[in-house]
């Protein structure tokens, strides 16, 4: 059974941001993602990491303006010196949360620029930001994410993500594959792990309709799990869902596999 990271941006919305640490340690997770804790003081996310005794092993770059509709700013062409100052402020935050790894988000394809044009800037920030993240042990994912939750996301296919790792050749830029997207947006999941599974450096799942907890929905997730195992991927697996009701309320699922898993 895989280790299980709670993603705090989307569980346990029951309590403010910072009550969520140890909402996830009293669940029984050792771990947790979020997306953005750029709102909050980077001292008082670790205090309250220290006090729930938990690691944070993921959480994405900045956005932008993300009411404006920004979603990311690495492969958005004329926005690099904008990129590279929030960058710097993700690797203070991961390196006062002793985080190993960032989500690098793309961005959205600006009205009128050519996707290629974008995937020259993303291929050149990644360049860039590797070699600042290096001396930290920090690693870079990639995630491609679907058209229809994130429209016009400049990267959303395995297919560009591999092309653009290749085009990166950075030992510490790898990819995250996100069994939720993938499902949404090209299927066949078993098959894409087994193939990107090298360069697979984090996992995330939901259940897909609804992106809700993995225990129903088109994705045979004890499968998955069982497949995680053989083919020896040690890593976390983020649960980045929206329970349907109270999130310990929907934890059963979690807690089903795991006896199954100790059973066997």
């Amino acid at each position: 059974m895989p280790r299980f990271a709670a993603n705090l941006s989307m569980m346990f919305h029951e309590v403010p941001f910072l009550e969520r640490f140890e909402r996830a340690r009293a669940a029984g997770f050792q771990a947790v993602e979020f997306m953005f804790p750029y709102a909050f003081d980077v001292a008082a996310v670790r205090h309250m990491r220290d006090e729930a005794a938990l690691q944070v092993v993921l959480f994405n770059t900045p956005p932008g303006d993300w009411d404006r509709g920004e979603r990311g700013l690495a492969a958005v062409p004329g926005r690099e010196a904008d990129f590279r100052q929030s960058f710097e402020r993700a690797l203070d935050y991961a390196g006062e949360l002793d985080c190993p790894r960032l989500h690098v988000m793309a961005g959205v394809v600006p009205e009128g620029v050519a996707v290629d044009e974008c995937e020259r800037v993303f291929i050149d920030n990644l360049r860039w930001a590797a070699e600042r993240a290096r001396p930290l042990g920090i690693r870079l994912c990639l995630e491609p994410i679907n058209s229809y939750d994130m429209p016009g996301y400049v990267l959303t296919t395995h297919e560009q993500a591999r092309r653009i790792l290749t085009a990166v050749a950075q030992e510490n830029v790898r990819f995250q594959f996100d069994f939720y997207h993938t499902q949404r947006m090209q299927g066949d999941l078993t098959r894409r792990f087994e193939e990107m599974r090298p360069l697979v450096e984090h996992v995330q799942i939901a259940g897909v309709p609804g992106r809700h907890e993995p225990d129903v929905g088109e994705i045979h997730y004890e499968w998955i799990f069982r497949r995680l195992d053989e083919l020896g991927y040690a890593g976390w697996v983020g649960l980045e869902y929206r329970p349907r009701h109270g999130t310990e309320e929907g934890l059963g699922w979690l807690r089903r596999w795991q006896q199954q898993s100790t059973d066997t």
